[in-house]
C-alpha cells in the first residue's frame, strides 16, 4: 500500500480521508487541523481556525536516501518486498511500478542492506523500544514443576503424555518421522542421483526435527505444560475478555509470550474502562453528579432488585411445579423462615415422594453461560450451573476423544447420583452436543 489513507487523520472541513498532499495548520493545534485541498481552496475556517493563518504543504515527493527516490517510493519499495519476499524483484517492480527490477535490487542492497549506518540506527531504536517497554510487560513463566500424573489419566491426556521426569512426551510430534530413515545407508558404490536423493531425505528429516523444536518451545515460552493452572490464569478475567483470549490465543506462538499478554491486559483494561464509563452514564442519566449520590442511589437500586426478584419467584415456582402439595409445602417453609423460625418438616405429596423444589437459579455464577434449555435442566435436576459446565465439558471431550460415548462411561466420569448423569447424558444426546457410541 502506497498511500493508505486510514493511517492519517480525517479532514476537518469534510470528513473525508486525506490524500496527499494535503495541508496542516502552523498556528493550529494540538491536535493536528488538517485539511483535504479542497476545503483549504474554498477557505474552510473552524473555531479558532482562520483561513489567513500559515500553513504546511504535506507531502512524500522528496528524496530521503537517494536523489531519485522520493519517501513515497522508499515506502512502496519496503511494502513491496514485505508483500513479495526478499529476491523477487520482479514482482517488487511490478508491484512499485515506478521503478525497474534492477533499479529495485540495487537500492534495495545499497541503501538497506549494505549500509551499516542504517542498520546500526535500526538497531539502537529497537533497543531503545524494548527498554521503553521491558518495565510494562507482564511476561508469562513456564511451569517449574510441572504435575506427575498417572498413565493414561485424564490429566496425563490433557498434558498430552507429557513426562517430568524426562522433560519430554510419550509420543512427540510427527512421531514416525524417523521412519523415512531405518532404511538408508550411505555406501560408496551409490551414484550421484542416489546420494542426492538421500541427503534430500535427511535434510526433510532435520526440517520435521526443526518443527517438533518449534513447538517445544512454544509450549515452554508460554507455561502450556500445566494446562488447567494456565485455564486458572484465564479465569481471572471477565467472560468478554475470556472470549477474546481464546480467540486469539492461535496467535500467541506469532507475537510470543510477552506481546500476547501485554495485548491481552490492554483489552481487559479496555473493558474495564467501558465498563466503568458505562456506569458514570447511568448516573449522569439518572440525574446524579456526586459520588455521595451514587452510593445511594446503588443501595436504593439493589433494594429493588431483590424486591423484585422476592415478587417473581412464586410465579417461577408456580410455572415449573405441577404438585399442589408440594408447592403448598414450599409455601409453609418460606412463611417459617422469613417468621424466624426453622422450616417446617416436609409434607409427604399425594405420590407419596416428596417433590423437592425446582432450583433458583437467579445469581449462581454461570447462569449467564446457558441457554434456555440447560437453565430448565439445571433448575430440574437441581444441579449448579457451575458443576453442569464442568460435568458438560467433561463429557464432551470424552466423546471427542471416543468418537461417541456410553452411559456407563460418562457415570465413570461423573461422580454423582446415577439418575442425574442419566439425565444429563439423555439432555446432550438429545441436543446434539454428544453421541452414543
Amino acid at each position: 500500500v502506497i498511500d493508505d489513507p486510514s493511517d492519517k487523520p480525517p479532514c476537518r472541513g469534510c470528513s473525508s480521508y486525506l490524500m496527499e498532499p494535503y495541508i496542516k495548520c502552523a498556528e493550529c493545534g494540538p491536535p493536528p487541523f488538517f485539511l483535504c485541498l479542497q476545503c483549504f481552496t474554498r477557505g474552510f475556517e473552524y473555531k479558532k481556525h482562520q483561513s489567513d493563518h500559515t500553513y504546511e504543504i504535506m507531502t512524500s515527493d522528496f528524496p530521503v536516501l537517494d536523489p531519485s527516490w522520493t519517501a513515497q517510493e522508499e515506502m512502496a519499495l519496503l511494502e513491496a518486498v514485505m508483500d513479495c519476499g526478499f529476491g523477487n524483484w520482479q514482482d517488487v517492480a511490478n508491484q512499485m511500478c515506478t521503478k525497474t527490477k534492477e533499479e529495485c535490487e540495487k537500492h534495495y542492497m545499497k541503501h538497506f542492506i549494505n549500509n551499516p549506518l542504517f542498520a546500526s540506527t535500526l538497531l539502537n531504536l529497537k533497543q531503545a523500544e524494548e527498554a521503553k517497554t521491558a518495565d510494562t510487560a507482564i511476561p508469562f513463566h513456564s511451569t517449574d514443576d510441572p504435575p506427575r500424573p498417572t498413565f493414561d489419566s485424564l490429566l496425563s491426556r490433557d498434558m498430552a503424555g507429557y513426562m517430568p521426569a524426562r522433560a519430554d512426551f510419550i509420543e512427540e510430534f510427527d512421531n514416525y518421522a524417523e521412519w523415512d530413515l531405518r532404511d538408508i545407508d550411505f555406501v560408496e558404490d551409490d551414484s550421484d542421483i542416489l546420494h542426492a536423493l538421500k541427503m534430500a531425505v535427511v535434510d526433510i528429516y532435520h526440517s520435521r526435527l526443526k518443527e517438533r523444536q518449534r513447538r517445544k518451545k512454544i509450549i515452554r515460552d508460554h507455561g502450556l505444560i500445566n494446562l488447567r493452572k494456565f485455564q486458572l490464569m484465564e479465569r481471572r478475567y471477565p467472560k468478554e475478555v475470556q472470549d477474546l483470549y481464546e480467540t486469539m490465543r492461535r496467535f500467541a506462538r506469532i507475537v510470543g509470550p510477552v506481546e500476547h499478554d501485554k495485548f491481552i491486559e490492554s483489552h481487559a483494561l479496555e473493558f474495564e474502562l467501558r465498563r466503568e464509563i458505562k456506569r458514570l452514564q447511568e448516573y449522569r442519566t439518572a440525574g446524579i453528579t456526586n459520588f455521595c449520590s451514587a452510593r445511594t442511589y446503588d443501595h436504593l437500586k439493589k433494594t429493588r432488585e431483590e424486591e423484585r426478584l422476592k415478587r417473581t419467584m412464586l410465579s417461577e415456582v408456580l410455572q415449573y411445579i405441577q404438585d399442589s402439595s408440594a408447592c403448598q409445602q414450599w409455601l409453609r417453609r418460606q412463611a417459617d423462615i422469613d417468621s424466624g423460625l426453622s422450616p417446617s418438616v416436609p409434607m409427604a405429596s399425594n405420590s407419596g415422594r416428596r417433590s423437592a423444589p425446582p432450583l433458583n437459579l437467579t445469581g449462581l455464577p454461570g447462569t449467564e453461560k446457558l441457554n434456555e434449555k440447560e437453565k430448565e435442566l439445571c433448575q430440574m435436576v437441581r444441579l449448579v450451573p457451575g458443576a453442569y459446565l464442568e460435568y458438560k465439558s467433561a463429557l464432551l471431550n470424552e466423546c471427542n476423544k471416543q468418537g461417541g460415548l456410553r452411559l456407563a462411561q460418562a457415570r465413570a466420569l461423573i461422580k454423582i447420583d446415577v439418575n442425574k448423569t442419566r439425565k444429563i447424558y439423555d439432555f446432550l444426546i438429545r441436543e446434539g452436543y454428544i453421541t452414543k457410541a
